[in-house]
């Protein structure tokens, strides 16, 4: 299925790009993540499981366990702090 994923402040500039159009065999964002790691060093760094990253699927905070569907937006960004 294709999707769209976004990514957000430190993990946007470390893969330096905000956003790409993927096809993924991924039914979950667990499973999607896992893809994404295994995808370039730039992705195993920013995407780490011992990192702190914070998902959303269609603009809504989810869990690893949230299903995909065609044309889902997934967005990975890490946590943020206001001022």
């Amino acid at each position: 299925m294709k999707v769209t994923i976004k990514y957000f402040a430190s993990i946007r500039e470390a893969l330096g790009h905000g956003n790409e159009q993927r096809e993924t065999a991924a039914t979950t964002l667990a499973l999607l993540r896992d893809e994404l790691l295994a995808a370039s060093p730039a992705h195993a760094a920013s995407l780490a499981r011992g990192k702190s990253v914070r998902m959303a699927l269609n603009q809504v905070m989810s869990d690893e366990s949230a299903a995909l569907s065609e044309g889902c937006e997934v967005a990975f960004f890490p946590p943020v702090t206001g001022g």
